[in-house]
């Protein structure tokens, strides 16, 4: 039995998780619905059955993205009101705030580049 895999990548507990997912390309039926490939024949699965399964990989992509976007924008107003607490003058705060939005960012693409990377290679 060939079987091809694909990557989900899932927010959890505020980091990355990657999960692997197999795809089978032969559906197997069971008597009572379970897997038994030596009494029945394999049947190649539909080419609609593998779209269903990309569309909902890129809601899944979607939703978290937009868990990910939310996470940044809370954290950078955290951000923002610690420094101005901290700093004595504006100046100051926006410079802190600078140096520490850019480094945030840096790890961010840092990241998604990285698994982009993984989830290509796992794609291929």
């Amino acid at each position: 039995m060939e079987s091809s895999e694909m990557s989900e990548v899932l927010l959890s507990d505020g980091g990355f998780q990657i999960q692997q997912i197999e795809h089978l390309k032969y559906a197997h039926a069971g008597p009572e619905g379970r897997g038994d490939a030596e009494d029945h024949n394999e049947e190649p699965l539909t080419a609609s059955f593998r779209k269903n399964d990309v569309l909902k990989a890129l809601k899944v992509m979607e939703r978290d993205s937009m868990a990910i976007a939310q996470s940044f924008t809370g954290l950078f107003a955290s951000l923002r009101t610690t420094l101005s607490e901290v700093t004595s003058n504006s100046v100051d705060h926006m410079s802190c705030f600078s140096e520490a939005a850019g480094r945030l960012q840096e790890c961010a693409l840092d990241a998604a580049t990285k698994g982009n990377h993984y989830i290509n290679s796992s794609l291929r």
